[in-house]
């Protein structure tokens, strides 16, 4: 791992929450690793959403991983936690160090190319403990994430770079949106994981 600066950690929403964005905590090369290993070990499987009853698959990866086999339900289905993998358990120690948080739990999102990402949303399910933080890192391709304020309509982006650190914390999820536009700019696949917190363990 890169030695970390905290000094370089910025707040990227003006004003009703946290997003720190830290920059690169892992150096290219062990990125790369991490990345390579992800790709052919997690138990990736299609996303599943339902948008008016019916259940959609979509391209866009998913796995779900945790303390214990915990329910997750999100977009209408519920997921079980799956067992911590070795990578796993030691990606979330380096980021319970930098973030001084701690997760139970990992959702992983595995993005083909730009063609594929993620609505609007919030990551506010019943599940999840109230305003706790949310731990997200970045391997791969590099994209661009976007907050939007939910009642000023503000916008906000960030370039999440391979290797790198984003931590929503406090009021975030009750005040913005976020969600990573589509683009056809990027052909190359990337891999996020975010650590959470679920309630009730």
């Amino acid at each position: 791992m890169d030695l970390f600066n905290s000094e370089r950690v910025v707040n990227v929403l003006p004003y009703d929450g946290i997003a720190d964005y830290y920059g690169r905590v892992f150096g290219s090369t062990e990125a790369a690793a991490y990345f390579d290993r992800l790709m052919r070990e997690i138990r990736w499987r299609q996303d599943e959403v339902v948008i008016f009853g019916r259940r959609i698959l979509t391209k866009r990866m998913v796995a779900w991983y945790g303390d214990n086999d915990y329910g997750y339900t999100y977009s209408g289905v519920t997921r079980q936690a799956l067992e911590w993998t070795e990578d796993l358990r030691a990606l979330k120690t380096t980021v319970e160090e930098l973030s001084g948080a701690r997760y139970n739990s990992c959702l992983l999102n595995l993005y083909h190319n730009g063609g594929e990402g993620v609505s609007w949303h919030s990551d506010d399910e019943k599940e999840l403990e109230r305003d706790g933080a949310i731990a997200s890192v970045s391997l791969g391709a590099e994209r661009k994430f976007q907050f939007k304020h939910k009642t000023k309509g503000q916008l906000v982006e960030v370039v999440l770079e391979p290797g790198s650190l984003l931590v929503m914390r406090a009021e975030c999820q009750r005040f913005w949106l976020h969600a990573l536009p589509k683009t056809k700019k990027v052909s190359r696949p990337r891999v996020n994981l975010t650590f959470r917190t679920i309630t009730g363990a």
